[in-house]
């Protein structure tokens, strides 16, 4: 890969871990502040315990992508991003268009998703 996709990439992945922390941030501060409300009957409880189980699903779920993008960094800085990490074979360029964090080629990701491949380590 040439340096000026490098560089690209390495901006779309920096501006996305950017975003990512913030909205772990900010769904940890709102998950706060719904403790912070003084529920009293049984329904504004039911409610606010719907509202932390969501927001601990979206941060978790924010938190496994902050993962794949810092991952994706590191392999830039490695020199191994667009590398798929099962084959070694180079992911194609709309896949990492689209999925710039990816680790795996599509026909990889495949083979992961059926259960036929084990997932690496991150």
């Amino acid at each position: 890969m040439d340096k000026k996709k490098q560089d690209y990439f390495k901006k779309r992945l920096e501006t996305r871990q950017q975003e990512l922390r913030r909205m772990v941030s900010r769904t940890e501060q709102d998950g706060r502040t719904v403790d912070e409300d003084s529920a009293q009957d049984i329904a504004d409880r039911a409610a606010s315990s719907y509202t932390k189980e969501f927001l601990f699903h979206q941060s978790n779920n924010d938190r496994q992508l902050l993962q794949m993008v810092d991952g994706a960094l590191h392999r830039l800085r490695e020199g191994t991003f667009g590398e798929c990490i099962s084959c070694g074979k180079e992911i194609n360029g709309k896949r990492l268009e689209a999925v710039p964090w990816t680790r795996h080629c599509i026909e990889c990701q495949e083979k992961l998703e059926k259960g036929m491949l084990e997932e690496a380590p991150r």
